[in-house]
């Protein structure tokens, strides 16, 4: 074993940006949507539904995201205790929730393409899913109903604007009619929000930052094309069901795709072993133990190692970590070895 200090030229840090579907099995596509009566039934079923890539008995069946409605009055859900906090409801805590989460203001109200909105339904995407943030751009949902069976196709609008809306430090984009990040057109077929004329400002937020997505339920309970007759349930202290509904247009859709991407950091440390260095070795079979001499007369002039392993010490000689090498590497006088270590976090 030898030791060798490491300087500062021998360090390099590198950041690569990496994206991958959000969901399990690196499925592109989501085209089918499954719930666990268990959830749906149990206590949190009254704040949100869990949405699973398969049937509960599946294998692989695992969750990928959440629907939650929120209103800032509590209409949609029941009352906690109609007597004591009339109509304080699951669906106003959810609202509150999200308005503290992303306006970081109690009186705030969000606003949907600069129309305000009381009424929203939430998608958030399972955190082991986005893993840094979602990647804009990447959102197509498509929505159908029985009032509305062509559907909406939603995306963000990321890739129509130079600099995204900041709540705070929190990056917010709009969800509109379109794909890929960009709105359809009179000329493409398209319909719904387009970038103006909405009556109801746009169909939502996207908010890659959190990995959720807002909709503007206003927008969707309109009629003809540019909605789905969704038929939010609104009033007060009055159980709806209203994920359910959302759910059912998201599985007669049948189409989710959405990618996360993260920001992952190497650092690259390269190891030198010039032609003088790391020829002996402190192998017991290559030293006698009595006299610390040499046991083969032909290793004294023409010494060979052979190198398999590097360790990376700090200043008080803790190790910290250890590379293999693929296969031991011939090391004597006549050669020199870089080593490349890559540590990724």
């Amino acid at each position: 074993m030898g030791f060798k200090r490491l300087e500062a030229d021998d360090f390099v840090v590198s950041a690569q940006a990496q994206t991958a579907t959000c969901w399990t099995n690196n499925v592109p596509t989501l085209t089918q949507f499954y719930t666990q009566s268990n959830q749906v039934n149990g206590a949190s079923g009254v704040y949100y539904t869990t949405v699973f890539n398969e049937d509960a008995t599946g294998s692989n069946s695992q969750a990928q995201f959440e629907i939650a409605y929120a209103n800032k009055s509590g209409g949609g859900t029941a009352a906690y205790n109609q007597i004591a906090a009339p109509d304080v409801s699951p669906s106003m805590t959810i609202y509150g929730q999200y308005r503290t989460l992303v306006l970081e203001d109690e009186n705030a109200e969000f606003t949907f393409g600069g129309y305000d909105c009381e009424n929203i339904y939430v998608i958030s995407v399972e955190r082991q899913a986005y893993k840094q943030s979602l990647f804009p751009g990447s959102l197509n949902l498509t929505l159908k109903s029985n009032a509305n069976p062509v559907g909406l196709v939603l995306t963000d609008d990321s890739k129509m604007v130079n600099v995204p809306t900041y709540y705070g430090t929190m990056r917010a984009y709009q969800v509109i009619s379109g794909s890929d990040g960009l709105a359809y057109n009179s000329a493409s077929g398209g319909n719904g929000y387009t970038g103006g004329g909405f009556p109801k400002g746009s169909y939502g937020l996207f908010l890659p930052d959190i990995g959720t997505i807002l909709l503007n339920g206003d927008a969707l309970d309109l009629g003809n094309e540019r909605g789905l007759t969704l038929g939010t349930v609104t009033q007060t202290n009055t159980q709806g069901d209203n994920p359910l509904k959302l759910l059912a247009t998201i599985q007669t859709g049948s189409n989710f795709s959405l990618n996360s991407e993260e920001t992952i950091t190497s650092d690259y440390v390269f190891v030198r072993a010039r032609n003088s260095e790391f020829n002996y070795s402190e192998n017991p079979s290559y030293i006698s133990g009595s006299t610390g001499e040499v046991i083969y007369n032909y290793f004294i002039n023409n010494p060979q190692t052979y190198m398999t392993t590097v360790g990376l010490y700090n200043d008080s000689n803790e190790l910290l970590a250890v590379a293999k090498l693929s296969k031991p590497l011939n090391k004597d006088f006549t050669k020199e070895a870089l080593i490349r270590v890559k540590l990724d976090f």
